[in-house]
């Protein structure tokens, strides 16, 4: 195929190339509620305080009901040991039972709570994240 040269005007110059105008796609429609909840979580709406209110309260539950399993389990054994004088005097391989669980088994006990904490306090901030980032229905 021949190339087209361009029309000379009269003054002998080529005009100017047409402008093309190139758009692209709108979806910004899309996010529009996504957006405006990130918008209020960075302005600090009552909304926004609202939402991040809700994730503090739901990560303080969290902590304190795995704290209070650290207290019955480990402040529990103190208890037993009392009401159960014969559990606490016996030895296993020439050790007190008292001394193995207090000082052996409680840093698993504690290295799993531990790990069960970090992991449903991701869920809970990951669940936050999709309530912000959730598209308008």
């Amino acid at each position: 195929m021949a190339k087209r040269l361009p029309d000379v005007g009269p003054g002998g110059t080529a005009p100017p190339p047409r402008r093309t105008r190139i758009v692209l796609a709108d979806i910004t429609r899309q996010d529009s509620r996504a957006e405006r909840t990130r918008t209020e979580l960075a302005q600090q709406t009552q909304v926004g305080e609202a939402l991040v209110r809700g994730l503090v309260r739901a990560q303080l539950a969290l902590a304190l009901r795995l704290s209070l399993v650290v207290a019955i389990g480990l402040g529990g054994l103190p208890w037993l040991f009392a009401i159960a004088p014969s559990l606490g005097r016996t030895t296993v391989a020439g050790v007190n039972l008292p001394w193995l669980l207090l000082g052996v088994a409680s840093f698993p006990f504690l290295i799993g709570l531990g790990w069960a904490y970090v992991r449903l306090a991701e869920r809970n901030e990951q669940d936050f994240t999709d309530l912000v980032q959730r598209p308008e229905r």
